[in-house]
């Protein structure tokens, strides 16, 4: 007897939760780095780091880039280098902790994330925010922030 395979409605509501999830971070993310790459030469990465460095008024820990990212601090570490080679960010030693250093945006960095953030939201626009209403981001932004809080507190009780 053949097996079929089984279909989305079959599928137990916590599955397609997850792969549902799964399927849309890895659409969206293929879609905002083609769109990137191809208008500013600019890795999805290397834009995560940008959009950390830009929200903050202050020079960035390189380790508080490392644990926030969804990058491995070697990735961080490649990313700054990479956005120092092209002069969008500065690495400078940190005034608290001399084996540390701090990354800010410089002005061209500044420049370059405004872009790239416009080019990152018009991508998006038509498969995602002009698809959800306010309700739906809402509740997205509930739910992440429930897992994020659920891994920071694993994280504790780990240490």
């Amino acid at each position: 007897m053949a097996k079929r395979k089984l279909t989305q409605a079959e599928m137990p509501v916590a599955d397609h939760a997850f792969y549902g999830l799964v399927w849309a971070g890895t659409v969206l993310t293929e879609r905002v780095d083609r769109a990137l790459s191809k208008a500013h030469d600019l890795p999805v990465s290397w834009f995560e780091v940008m959009l950390w460095l830009a929200s903050s008024p202050d020079p960035v820990p390189a380790s508080v880039l490392g644990n926030s990212t969804m990058l491995s601090r070697s990735q961080v570490s490649r990313v700054v280098d990479a956005l120092q080679g092209r002069g969008l960010v500065t690495r400078t030693p940190s005034p608290r902790d001399a084996r540390s250093v701090e990354v800010a945006l410089t002005p061209e960095g500044h420049r370059l994330f405004e872009e790239a953030d416009a080019t990152r939201r018009a991508c998006l626009a038509p498969v995602f925010t002009d698809l959800l209403d306010t309700e739906d981001l809402e509740a997205l932004s509930k739910v992440w922030h429930k897992l994020k809080a659920n891994k920071e507190e694993m994280a504790d009780k780990d240490r």
